[in-house]
């Protein structure tokens, strides 16, 4: 009897689902997939506990340390729609894969920096590496999961996405008290590489590869005028507040509007002429994906400029070291990590989940605002705790289904670029919510001396406020999304 030949690579490739042919879920996949999730959002924040063991070390000036800190953020934001259309294009699969194997080789150029012009070069090279493996994460869970099963994935992913802002302040704190060898600040960008060599290891064997049905050449006009639209946008939105917002930075937001017309003109010229544009501005036409995107970037704005104002209390209001800060954390990422699961399980009630993490945010933060305000100068850090686990809470039943719901409406062909415009989302959302809750906290705060636990509890409420409203605002624009499970109905 003849042997059955092994099947090809473009056998093994993986389509996009289709109703009626529903198949389980690759064994392994969804793990190794979201690892590179947590990895790519843990280097967000495991490196602002490091930034003072890193000035020191490195005898770094206060522009130095704020590259290396935003340097990340920058290029990963700038670079993620193309990174998605890339791998809509050549294959998911084969983008995850070589972003990790890339993110790798830069934690181990951070990891061995000698000074910090390199430490600076080797995070712009983790952030590119990074856009190019985030946005496959979605679309491989759109692609690999049924969609029966779909809301738990994406529970998962929205547990792992808050986890990663929580576990890097408690890792970092702990990797850096540590001293491992005298290694100080250095192993936060190790700790990156043996993971990051069993994942590429891993997901050779265990990821199958999928594209988009349609996918041609990558836009390289569109691409080109995106990549300055969005560099004039991120770049003083990270940059304005410590650099004291200088008039360049205004210019550049000014500039940003224009070079954004530019590109819907670029983009509308290419679909004219038959290509394929790099984001197809129909999406945006589609009321499920426009509110969508409008509420990832109002929930990341709060979820973000929370961790940067909590931070800050904490360590240079009430006296924290780096490791007793992220300690801290660990009740919120233990609520956020129960309800983020609870939330793929409770996705029968569809939209009633994301109202109600909405109000149970709102709840939190102005159950805070108004303990701080009562406590005056005798505020502690341990007061802060069980109010904040209930924003923990909120934003575990709000953010894990909030993405799915989003993408659940995406046509099968369109689900890579969505995947990277809703990315951008989150990091342009972080980005413009930390710079205006960072100018409102630093407002209130004014000339206050460390460890002034009044003045920075004064502070503290004044952002809380701003980030209470956020959440209601969410609460209030939801019931303009699609109810997710009205739809799966």
């Amino acid at each position: 009897m003849a042997q059955t030949p092994p099947p090809t690579e473009a056998e093994r490739t993986v389509p996009a689902p289709l109703p009626d042919r529903p198949a389980p879920v690759p064994r392994g996949a969804l793990p190794l997939v979201l690892t590179g999730a947590f990895m790519a959002v843990l280097d967000t924040f495991i490196v602002l506990v490091a930034a003072p063991a890193i000035q020191a070390d490195l005898h770094a000036s206060d522009a130095d340390v704020q590259l290396i800190l935003a340097g990340y953020q920058l290029t990963y934001a700038i670079a993620l729609i193309t990174g998605a259309r890339l791998g809509d294009r050549f294959g998911r699969k084969r983008l995850f894969q070589s972003g990790m194997a890339l993110f790798t080789l830069a934690s181990v150029g951070c990891a061995l920096a000698p000074g910090a012009g390199f430490l600076i070069a080797a995070r712009l090279v983790q952030g590119l590496s990074a856009a190019a493996m985030f946005p496959q994460v979605f679309a491989l869970l759109q692609v690999l999961v049924p969609a029966g099963r779909r809301a738990r994935a994406f529970g998962a992913l929205g547990a792992v996405i808050g986890l990663a802002g929580a576990v890097g302040q408690v890792l970092g704190g702990v990797l850096v008290s540590a001293d491992l060898l005298g290694s100080s600040w250095r192993p936060v960008f190790w700790v990156n590489v043996p993971v990051g060599v069993v994942t590429v290891a891993l997901t050779a064997r265990y990821v199958p590869e999928s594209r988009a049905p349609r996918a041609r050449r990558l836009d390289l006009p569109g691409a080109g005028v995106l990549t300055v639209a969005l560099g004039l946008l991120v770049v003083p939105l990270v940059e304005g507040r410590p650099a004291g917002w200088p008039v360049w930075t205004w210019l550049s937001l000014a500039a940003s509007v224009l070079a954004f017309v530019a590109f819907v003109l670029v983009e509308r010229r290419v679909a004219a002429s038959g290509g394929e544009p790099l984001v197809r501005l129909r999406l945006f036409r589609e009321r499920p994906f426009a509110v969508g995107m409008l509420l990832v970037l109002l929930t990341y704005a709060g979820i973000n400029s929370f961790f940067l104002v909590f931070s800050l209390t904490l360590q240079d209001g009430l006296g924290q070291d780096a490791l007793g800060a992220g300690l801290y954390y660990t009740p919120f990422a233990v609520v956020f990590l129960a309800t983020s699961l609870l939330a793929g399980r409770l996705a029968h009630l569809g939209r009633r989940v994301l109202q109600a993490g909405a109000l149970l945010v709102v709840l939190g933060f102005g159950s805070t605002v108004a303990l701080a305000t009562a406590a005056g100068a005798g505020l502690t850090a341990g007061q802060l705790v069980a109010p904040l686990a209930l924003v923990g809470a909120g934003n575990g039943l709000l953010v894990t289904p909030l993405l799915g719901a989003v993408l659940a409406g995406v046509r099968p062909e369109e689900t890579g670029l969505a995947s990277g415009v809703l990315s951008t989302g989150q990091q342009v959302g972080g980005a413009v919510g930390v710079a205006v809750l960072g100018v409102l906290f630093y407002g209130a705060l004014g000339p206050a001396a460390h460890q002034d636990a009044a003045a920075y509890g004064h502070a503290l409420t004044c952002a809380l406020t701003a980030n209470a409203a956020l959440a209601a605002l969410v609460a209030l624009l939801l019931p303009l999304l699609p109810d997710p499970a009205a739809r799966r109905g």
